[in-house]
């Protein structure tokens, strides 16, 4: 099962070997700007949530983000478009996406199915495609039998007529990652087990047909993940052993830029009821390693920080993002930005909208495209209630020149 994007998070206390302690928030202002997007809250009196999981883009002027909705840039404005079974009901959401062109871009995740053979609600996997005119549901293998399961998390495309989309399924009790691969005609499924306990593939990313990266956790329980890595070589996929810290550790993203080249990000912990820290690790060609990376605070056993993706402007010039939690205890978290310049992680000022009494702000995925840099995720828009997420985009143009100085 994927990381569920939340405002909610199991906390743990790190080992000190792999990070660098910030006392507060870094302070200064910002290079990114928060850019207004669209919500749809028309489902009747239960509301709707709106966050956003995953972004791509074929050019700056053509940018899908999607998640519990679907969103477009066309260079000057966000606006919201429909898409079959995207309803911003849980667990109706899209997970990842890639954009080809502003004719073929694909978005899979899962939607609500009906009831089968007496069972609960089916969550079922779905693959849309988009045509330059509208959202679709496009044929891919089905997992409507009884006791079937599967969730779409990541993607991965090399070109139009090679695609990957990520994930974990369970076939006639039969459990593990699964590949699904697009080579312009039909959706090809693959079902490999490729190790023990409870596999979430969370995200994927490629720099060539024989460099597919996806990652995520594996393990009993949160409390107790450790981090998993696959590897596509162009003939097989296969597990890559990479380090973990402190008794819990899970990646959430992963950024490939060359063959020895490649970032992963998440979150590590040690005991449950503590914070956990950001975690960030390097494959260099040969092994994966722990490449220290700084938190805001913790000053508390409250004050939890979180990586859940990443982007890269080039090797000197990465983002990776999340979220972290205030101190005092109150559920509030805040964006966080971290940004590497080729020599170490640093915190960067991140904004937060303006809202109530509630913050919820968390960033979840990021695309680099021309001179921009576009971040996107949720924020809770501090309404009464406060019970439902709206979307939010940040953005940069400063930001793709960070690494030069």
């Amino acid at each position: 099962m994927r990381i569920k994007k939340s405002i909610l998070t199991v906390n743990f206390f790190l080992a000190g070997m792999a990070t660098a302690y910030l006392p507060a928030c870094a302070a200064g202002q910002s290079i990114f700007q928060v850019v207004p997007t669209p919500n749809n809250k028309s489902n009747g009196l239960t509301g709707k949530d709106n966050g956003l999981f995953a972004v791509s883009a074929s050019s700056p002027s053509d940018i899908w983000a999607v998640g519990q909705a679907i969103i477009h840039f066309d260079g000057a404005t966000w606006a919201d478009f429909p898409a079959p079974g995207i309803d911003g009901v849980v667990p109706s959401e899209m997970n990842c996406v890639a954009d080809i062109s502003p004719t073929d871009a694909w978005a899979a995740g899962n939607v609500s199915a009906p009831v089968i053979m007496g069972n609960g609600p089916s969550n079922q996997p779905v693959i849309e495609h988009w045509d330059g005119t509208q959202w679709s549901v496009f044929p891919s293998p089905p997992f409507n039998k009884q006791g079937d399961s599967a969730q779409l998390t990541g993607m991965a495309a090399i070109s139009a007529n090679d695609i990957w989309v990520l994930g974990n399924a369970t076939v006639r009790g039969i459990g593990g990652n699964l590949f699904e691969h697009w080579d312009g005609t039909a959706w090809t499924p693959q079902l490999v087990p490729l190790g023990g306990g409870h596999l979430a593939v969370g995200a994927a990313s490629a720099d060539a047909a024989d460099d597919v990266w996806g990652v995520g956790s594996s393990g009993l329980s949160s409390a107790q993940a450790n981090t998993f890595v696959v590897h596509f070589d162009g003939t097989i996929w296969q597990s890559v052993p990479s380090p973990n810290v402190g008794k819990s550790s899970a990646f959430n993203g992963v950024v490939a830029l060359a063959p020895n080249n490649v970032w992963a990000v998440g979150s590590s912990g040690d005991v449950s009821l503590a914070p956990t820290r950001t975690l960030i690790e390097h494959y260099d060609g040969s092994e994966w390693s722990v490449v220290p990376s700084p938190n805001v605070g913790p000053n508390s056993m409250f004050q939890s920080n979180r990586l859940f993706g990443i982007t890269a402007v080039s090797p000197t010039d990465i983002w990776a993002f999340g979220s972290y939690f205030a101190a005092d205890g109150s559920g509030n978290q805040m964006t966080l930005l971290l940004h590497w310049d080729g020599t170490s992680w640093t915190v960067a000022p991140s904004p937060d909208p303006e809202m109530g009494s509630i913050l919820e702000d968390v960033l979840f995925a990021g695309v680099t495209t021309g001179n921009n840099v576009w971040i996107v995720g949720s924020q809770n828009p501090g309404t009464v209630g406060g019970a439902f997420i709206d979307t939010l985009a940040i953005h940069s143009t400063t930001a793709a020149g960070a690494g030069s100085n």
